[in-house]
């Protein structure tokens, strides 16, 4: 999954859906996350699936009003649409981000 900073995060989210989970290296429940996530980009090719580090993009975080991790957040044409706090299940984020479509 690509890795977004500030420099880029406007840039792709601005077309098409795109899932952010936004995270931090520290996390347990992030690093849950992240297989259930990488399996998602490959059976979903219609959507992008990119990740913030929380701590290093912190403005970001902000934007976003992130308190918690992991969060997902759906956006649609650089629009958020959907978002969930924590780490749920495989079937439970693929209903999530077909919820947004």
């Amino acid at each position: 999954m690509e890795k977004l900073t500030v420099n880029n995060f406007n840039e792709v989210i601005s077309e098409g859906v795109t899932l952010v989970d936004f995270y931090a290296d520290w996390c347990g429940p992030c690093k849950m996350m992240a297989p259930v996530l990488e399996e998602l980009a490959i059976e979903m090719a219609d959507v992008k699936f990119v990740k913030v580090n929380v701590d290093e993009e912190g403005s970001l975080a902000q934007q976003f009003s992130i308190m918690s991790i992991p969060a997902l957040m759906v956006f649609k044409d650089g629009k958020v649409v959907n978002s969930v706090v924590g780490f749920n299940p495989k079937p439970m984020i693929e209903k999530f981000i077909k919820g947004a479509l």
